[in-house]
């Protein structure tokens, strides 16, 4: 080897040993795989082979694995592929549902969220559950067959697929009969609270809650659902902002400070996730407002009552925000 080329071959592997020194001291030191940062660490790909495979495996309950919560759900209808293949997602007009689903109201929302808790719709670019998630988009076209006529022709099958972009699981936690709605005078009106499972773009999943009503109509010999409205959980806003998430304290406020109608305030019944605030009022009646406790620990009015002189709780309606814009005039 000559002087000349000895010289390039010490060069070559100084260089060499410099860049494989840099990548020991990048993979020891450095950012990995110039990870995403998250709450103000690095966050990382989940350990483990995601590919699943299909062997025998010692039988698990798996709803441990879908609620955060000890609550039962009531959407525990099971529905097979076989039921799923009567079902058209291309023509939904022929989709026909049997009758004993449709048999009563609480029939029809049960079978109705017992049929989308296997349902998922994820988003390409956020995903979860290491690979298929119960029945996929399968159950979609039965779920549709539930609307009503009226309400599908407001709401078309591509749109109400679409409404359930990055959810892959529902549970229906909560469900009560309330009083009709103004808007709706002739539909049957429940309250409902669920909690679905989503995807994320941070290879995960996450848990977000939801509550409503849900109003439903006879049509032929059965329920069908006429509208669906949702308002989604805050699990920041209460801890922060106090009364108005609280029954008493908003009874108080409310009906209190604002209509001057609270004489004394009684102590509240609760059954379950139903509190009852009772108080005697300055006209000289009893009162009765009736809230839904939320997952996330709020309360939610849902009716008034007032104690005829035959002592039965007749339903009202009060405005309590008018007392308060009459007060500011």
């Amino acid at each position: 080897m000559t002087k000349a080329k000895g010289r390039i071959f010490t060069v070559i592997s100084s260089v060499l040993i410099i860049l494989l020194g840099g990548l020991l001291y990048l993979n020891f030191y450095g950012p990995k795989d110039k990870a995403t940062m998250v709450m103000g660490g690095q966050f990382q790909k989940q350990p483990g082979e995601k590919k699943q495979y299909n062997i025998t495996t010692p039988k698990t309950d798996a709803e441990k694995y879908f609620r955060p919560s000890k609550l039962n759900i009531l959407n525990d209808k099971n529905f097979d592929s076989k039921f799923f293949d009567l079902f058209s997602e291309k023509d939904s007009s022929k989709n026909t549902l049997p009758e004993y689903l449709l048999k009563t109201p609480e029939d029809t929302i049960i079978n109705y969220f017992s049929i989308l808790r296997e349902a998922e719709n994820l988003d390409e670019n956020k995903m979860g559950g290491c690979g298929t998630i119960g029945y996929a988009k399968y159950p979609y076209p039965a779920a549709y067959a539930f609307l009503s006529s009226n309400y599908k022709g407001k709401l078309s099958y591509e749109k109400y697929l679409k409404s359930f972009k990055d959810i892959a699981h529902i549970n229906l936690i909560k469900l009560k009969r309330v009083p009709f709605d103004l808007s709706y005078p002739t539909s049957l009106r429940y309250f409902i609270e669920i909690e679905t499972i989503g995807g994320s773009e941070k290879e995960g999943t996450d848990f977000s809650y939801y509550y409503g009503y849900i109003y439903l109509s006879q049509e032929g010999n059965g329920y069908k659902i006429e509208n669906i409205e949702f308002y989604k959980e805050d699990f920041l806003c209460a801890a922060y902002h106090g009364w108005a998430h609280n029954a008493e304290a908003s009874v108080l406020i409310r009906y209190g400070n604002w209509c001057s109608l609270v004489k004394k305030l009684q102590p509240t019944k609760q059954d379950g996730y139903v509190k009852k605030i009772y108080f005697e009022g300055t006209d000289g009646h009893d009162y009765l407002i009736e809230f839904i406790q939320l997952t996330n620990d709020t309360d939610v009015e849902i009716a008034q009552y007032r104690k005829t002189k035959d002592g039965k709780w007749e339903f009202i309606r009060l405005n309590p925000e008018k007392c308060l814009e009459d007060k500011k005039e």
